[in-house]
């Protein structure tokens, strides 16, 4: 393997290692905010209002719908952004394909 091979190989592998950490954070992020900003919130509202655990129970149920949804919405959006992207890949190949059976036929 020569060097520009190995640079694009090097290249590529960082291009998925940064998706994968951005579809990481963004899911770490839908389960965490969520999930935190309901467990302070409702044991913040149960001590005000008295009412033991109801408000701290409704609301963490309410962050995990929430955030249940939110991750299916990142999972979608992501899988239809690499599809994308393969069908595009896949089509770039097959145009540079077709240009090297152009190129050959013509030097015959």
């Amino acid at each position: 393997m020569n060097k520009a091979q190995k640079d694009n190989k090097n290249r590529a592998d960082k291009e998925w290692l940064g998706r994968a950490l951005v579809i990481f954070s963004e899911t770490t992020g839908w389960i965490a905010f969520p999930v935190i900003g309901a467990l302070f919130l409702g044991r913040y509202l149960d001590d005000r209002q008295g009412s033991a655990p109801l408000y701290f129970l409704s609301l963490t149920a309410l962050a995990f719908i929430i955030s249940s949804i939110g991750i299916s919405m990142t999972g979608i959006k992501y899988m239809k952004q690499i599809e994308k992207e393969e069908k595009e890949r896949k089509l770039s190949l097959e145009n540079s394909k077709e240009k090297d059976n152009e190129c050959g036929n013509k030097s015959s």
